[in-house]
């Protein structure tokens, strides 16, 4: 197998390094992903037990799985997934979210293996999982194929890859840039790059090039009135999520 070069972006990963302690504050610099976290694990949760046969309901219904949750920042998804009962592996380029992550998964009585790595050296060190997390991560690094394709890697045959980012159009640089970073001040100005926003269909594309089986998305949608968000089947124009499979 070649060699994976690293997709890291220093500029990218220092943005989030700067707001590392922050992680857990609703009402911080995170607070938008906080606001989304429902839906994301909506979807999440449903597309797990659906690929693995497992009961929501009942206890502990991840059991058995080992599940990477790549760019893991500060634990927000990594948690839930280890109190359904996965094994957890959190890994982030920005070395800082680590410490944040392991304290408050030990205030949670929670062991989730976190660690400041890559997706390329963990591929590289021939880890394997049953599903991959890569939730907002993929416009931030420097090549999103090489990057798609360590994911690919580090799955199993039939394993599970979920992965959200930014659709790429006028509407996007309006709620994403303009409204989230300079109007709301949701999120620092600067922390996305609008050109690095990708369609649902070049992801579509760049997954089946990384050896993928797109099989889903849907996307997010936020509702101002309700100060909610909802998964919908048809607007993807600004945040969405997919879902693909590893051949057997």
């Amino acid at each position: 197998m070649q060699a994976l070069q690293s997709t890291v972006d220093a500029a990218e990963v220092a943005k989030f390094e700067a707001m590392a302690a922050e992680w857990w504050d609703v009402n911080g610099k995170f607070k938008p992903l906080h606001m989304l976290n429902p839906c994301r694990l909506d979807y999440i949760t449903t597309q797990i037990a659906g690929e693995f046969d497992r009961d929501l309901k009942g206890d502990l219904p991840f059991r058995g799985l080992r599940i990477l949750d790549i760019g893991c920042g500060g634990g927000l998804l990594s948690e839930p997934m280890a109190r359904l009962g996965a094994n957890v592996v959190g890994a982030d380029a920005a070395e800082r979210n680590i410490p944040v992550a392991r304290i408050h998964a030990e205030q949670s009585g929670l062991e989730i293996d976190y660690r400041h790595t890559t997706a390329e050296a963990l591929a590289e060190a021939g880890e394997q999982f049953d599903v991959v997390l890569n939730m907002e991560v993929v416009e931030h690094v420097a090549s999103p194929p090489d990057y798609l394709t360590a994911c690919q890697q580090l799955l199993k045959p039939g394993g599970l890859h979920i992965c959200s980012t930014l659709n790429r159009n006028p509407k996007s640089y309006l709620m994403a840039i303009i409204g989230a970073e300079h109007v709301m001040r949701w999120l620092p100005k600067g922390t996305h790059e609008w050109s690095k926003f990708i369609t649902p269909d070049e992801l579509f594309d760049l997954l089946k090039e990384a050896g993928l089986d797109p099989v889903d998305r849907k996307g997010f949608v936020f509702n101002p009135v309700s100060w909610s968000w909802k998964l919908s089947d048809r607007d993807l124009s600004v945040n969405y999520v997919t879902a693909s499979l590893k051949p057997a």
